[in-house]
């Protein structure tokens, strides 16, 4: 299996102006899908961890992006491999695959198009590709397909 590069620089911080749209506009863009939940099991202590996301579709298949490099949420779907995603009201569980190359460079055009200007400005600080975890979201049980699946060795 392939050893992924390991990012040296720290993770980035939402700009204020970006925490604070977060904060005011969050449970509206929750309630109408345009942002999701994500829960994964903590990689040590297994106690569910949430974080609000941007999911990504791309030709039909769902993605989750990390916009601030290799985060807590990014450590802990890469060892348990798999999470819940709550939208819309509705809780979906699924297999974490990570992806790169060609796949992962379509959605983070994708999520420059989708997703307002200071989430880009935010996302611009790191950018290489490589800075930006990226997973496709598959059915539970599905193998990766040519992917590196997102549990470590």
């Amino acid at each position: 299996m392939d050893q992924r590069p390991e990012v040296l620089s720290a993770v980035l911080s939402p700009s204020r102006s970006l925490a604070f749209v977060r904060r005011v506009a969050g449970p509206i863009w929750l309630r109408i899908g345009f942002v999701a939940v994500l829960t994964v099991p903590g990689r040590r202590s297994g106690a569910p961890v949430q974080v609000t996301l941007f999911p990504v579709e791309v030709d039909g298949t769902w993605y989750l992006l990390s916009q601030y490099g290799v985060t807590d949420w990014v450590r802990n779907l890469r060892a348990a491999g798999r999470g819940e995603l709550r939208r819309k009201g509705r809780t979906e569980t699924f297999t974490a695959i990570e992806v790169d190359g060609d796949e992962r460079d379509r959605v983070i055009a994708a999520f420059h198009a989708k997703t307002p200007k200071p989430f880009g400005r935010d996302f611009d600080q790191r950018r290489s590709a490589a800075d930006h975890p990226t997973f496709r979201m598959a059915p539970p049980g599905q193998d990766a397909g040519g992917a590196r699946e997102a549990t470590r060795p």
